[in-house]
């Protein structure tokens, strides 16, 4: 039976380190939910070389700690209102060992992992086996700032054939490139352990969100809209992968492009949403029976950070950089029903409408959403839940360009990684993840589709659907 481990992180140079430092929890960190991300990173490993690699992310996260500080502590709340990271000298930051490797086949190999496309499903029912179990995702009493919570955890499961290793984050102190960007920092720091070179630079202003926050005027604060409760019309939903080859891919952006010069251009990326968003609703609509004038929600998270040049931000700014495209307050015509459904409406025109939303996120929208967020007194009252929308909405958040799977860690670089989300499945969430290292050239982007139950035969039956995506399975 394995056994924990239990290690308790002190960032390297800690003995000389300030009583305490705070770093101020942005407006814009402030908006995402209350809870814990977990990122799941798999490594193909021999035997002989995990001992190696466990020793080495060990001393490059107490390296990385010393330099992404505000993950080093708790969330506190501020004498003046508002919150900080608070990292006092004596601060840890848990590190967990599981041996998974060593109880024969009861825990799943590295193989097993990779059979099933790196699915959740593989690593079996208890996902806190493979985690914090506090840091799980999710919405519970450890992650509520009353508690003071702890920023980030981490632990290293030994499986047979590899590493799963769980980097679990505070939603208000990263989102997906902010985890990037941190594993970035952490790969080569982890590199310059393993060859003994010296390590790489760090700027201070990677963790320095001064610029999203604004205080206001106990006078000026004024309360928010009552938290949206789960829309009762969702059924019974399913979590299923699927694998879009390279390909296919092209052929989509090639079916989605405009040919009116006149009308936006499209990158791949508003190809492959505007046609999910028209297959999955379009097999969708009979169960729901929609009205086909009523406008159609579809959203998307927006990564702000190569959107802001007065100043750029850092190459590696961590915190919640992020806006999103929401059709129903951005200044875009909303698509109705019909229009989505409808064969008879060209693909370019949905593809237009993604890249219309995505172009309003620009830096004056980010500092206009800090000023209206700045007033509102508990920001989680505007914090994006997903299923409080209708059935038939979509959101779509982009984790390709979080890939890590080319970063060196001097022992070896990953295959992929995964956003864990645990028994919390959220209706018309999409996940789209860059592709696995493969033999295969053709060999794609994957995405998870949150939908009905019912419906996911119905969709890979879909002759259009499967002419382009495979299934590989629930997630």
């Amino acid at each position: 039976m394995a056994q924990p481990e239990t290690i308790e992180l002190r960032p390297t140079g800690w003995e000389t380190d300030p009583a305490e430092e705070r770093y101020k929890v942005s407006t814009i960190d402030l908006t995402p939910l209350c809870l814990y991300n977990h990122y799941v990173i798999f490594w193909r490993l021999e035997h002989d070389t995990k001992e190696h690699a466990i020793a080495v992310l060990r001393a490059g996260l107490e390296k990385t700690l010393s330099q992404a500080r505000h993950l080093a502590g708790t969330i506190e709340q501020d004498p003046d209102r508002g919150y900080s990271f608070v990292k006092r000298k004596e601060s840890t930051t848990k590190l967990v060992i599981m041996r998974y490797d060593s109880d024969g086949d009861k825990w799943p190999s590295m193989e097993d992992i990779e059979k099933s496309y790196f699915a959740q499903r593989s690593l079996g029912d208890d996902l806190g086996k493979w985690g914090i179990p506090h840091m799980l995702w999710g919405e519970r009493p450890e992650a509520e700032l009353v508690n003071k919570p702890a920023t980030a955890g981490f632990q290293i499961n030994v499986v047979r054939g590899g590493i799963v290793f769980s980097i679990q984050s505070h939603h208000y102190a990263s989102d997906v490139m902010g985890f990037c960007n941190f594993t970035h920092q952490l790969a080569d720091n982890c590199a310059a352990i393993s060859r003994g070179t010296p390590f790489p630079a760090w700027d201070p202003a990677n963790i320095d969100a001064s610029r999203f926050y604004k205080s206001l005027p106990e006078e000026q604060m004024v309360d928010g809209p009552p938290v949206m409760p789960r829309h009762p019309g969702h059924g019974p939903q399913e979590v299923a992968l699927f694998h879009l080859p390279q390909s296919k891919a092209a052929e989509i952006k090639k079916l989605a492009t405009p040919t009116d010069p006149k009308e936006h251009w499209v990158s791949t990326y508003d190809a492959m949403c505007a046609f999910i968003w028209r297959a999955v609703n379009r097999v969708r609509a009979p169960l729901y029976q929609p009205d086909l004038v009523s406008p159609l929600w579809w959203a998307c998270a927006v990564n702000m950070r190569p959107r802001l040049h007065n100043p750029p931000c850092p190459d590696r700014m961590m915190h919640n950089v992020l806006a999103g495209a929401f059709s129903d307050t951005l200044p875009v015509k909303p698509m109705t029903v019909g229009e989505v459904i409808s064969s008879d409406v060209p693909l370019s025109r949905l593809a237009c409408y993604v890249r219309a939303l995505t172009n309003c996120c620009t830096e004056e929208h980010l500092k206009a959403l800090v000023d209206a967020v700045a007033h509102i007194r508990d920001k989680r009252s505007i914090s994006l839940r997903i299923d409080a929308n209708p059935p038939m909405s979509l959101f779509v958040t982009d984790h390709r360009p979080g890939d890590v799977s080319d970063l060196d860690f001097g022992f070896g670089k990953p295959l992929t990684y995964r956003h864990m989300c645990g028994d919390l499945i959220t209706a018309g969430l999409i996940f789209m993840y860059a592709p696995i290292q493969s033999a295969d050239p053709d060999e794609g982007c994957m995405m998870t589709i949150t939908m009905e139950k019912e419906l996911v035969p119905v969709l890979c039956a879909d002759p259009e659907w499967s002419r382009y995506f495979e299934y590989r399975g629930v997630d």
